[in-house]
């Protein structure tokens, strides 16, 4: 069963829009932008979340990232 967020889908889509454009201005290549988002990633938690917290929210992450891959032909 998905799961509701507490933010709404404009919001969401907003933000979204504004990181791929910062992305595509920068033509950041695939591995490129991974790596950025990535380490964007490892500083919120590391610096917003308890330590306690931290490597069980980072697996929760993981997972729901390789849920929501597809597996389709992308390309």
């Amino acid at each position: 069963m998905p799961q509701t967020s507490r933010y709404s889908d404009e919001r969401v889509e907003a933000l979204l829009t504004e990181l791929v454009e910062v992305l595509e201005k920068h033509r950041a290549p695939t591995d490129l932008s991974l790596m950025v988002l990535g380490n964007m990633v490892t500083n919120l938690i590391n610096t917003s979340v308890a330590p306690a917290q931290r490597r069980l929210l980072a697996r929760s992450f993981a997972d729901a990232l390789q849920s929501s891959v597809s597996e389709d032909a992308a390309h």
